[in-house]
């Protein structure tokens, strides 16, 4: 797996995390697309940081910028990812906060905000998605079905969110293999019975000829 510069790492944080509106779910979809397009981060690495950062205190698209930087060069670009994810959107929030005070009166204003919020909500989606793919469309589809009930009913019981992560965590961890895996089809590569599956040879025609002399009566 390639790993970027630090001017490259702040270059992509800066320009995906500034570039959002609808909060920090959007700005991690925008992320995962372009490090992974660029052979910076890979499916499994995604999901274990976006696991990470929900546990973490604070803003998660911070956490998750930190963590992106520590892959690559550990404190120094862990510092890099959070001084290009914040700094740029705090002068953004400060020009915004003064603008629209004045200006989301009007109409076509309002408009752009509406767009805005609408791709925010397909990127988390998409990034929401994609992190469930790969448990849903293979033989643990099951297990990640018990979970996700398990993590509707303490949302609808007013749980936290943290609690909810970890509980839901430690179901999945005590849930066994075979919740997910029974009535899979077996390997491609197992062995298959050799004793069944191998062809018969015919007779060949020596041993053909000796039985039937032994059946010819002696004279």
């Amino acid at each position: 797996m390639a790993t970027p510069s630090l001017r490259e790492l702040a270059t992509a944080v800066a320009f995906d995390v500034n570039r959002t509106i609808g909060g920090g779910h959007a700005s991690i979809e925008l992320l995962r697309r372009t490090f992974t397009a660029r052979g910076w981060l890979d499916g499994p690495s995604h999901g274990l940081i976006v696991a990470v950062s929900r546990l973490t205190p604070g803003t998660n698209i911070l956490a998750y910028c930190v963590m992106l930087g520590w892959r690559s060069h550990r404190a120094a670009g862990a510092a890099t990812a959070l001084a290009a994810a914040s700094i740029p959107a705090a002068l953004v929030v400060f020009a915004l906060t003064v603008t629209l005070v004045r200006v989301d009166r009007y109409p076509a204003v309002q408009v752009v905000l509406a767009v805005g919020i609408l791709v925010a909500s397909a990127l988390v989606l998409a990034s929401a998605w994609n992190l469930t793919r790969p448990y849903i469309t293979t033989a643990a589809r099951r297990r990640a079905l018990v979970i996700a009930l398990v993590a509707a009913t303490l949302i609808v019981l007013g749980a936290t969110p943290v609690r909810t992560l970890l509980v839901a965590a430690a179901v999945g961890f005590l849930l066994p293999d075979s919740v997910g895996t029974e009535g899979s089809a077996p390997p491609a590569d197992a062995p298959a019975d050799t004793e069944a599956s191998a062809p018969r040879s015919a007779p060949s025609v020596e041993s053909a000829a000796a039985g039937r002399r032994t059946r010819e009566p002696q004279r």
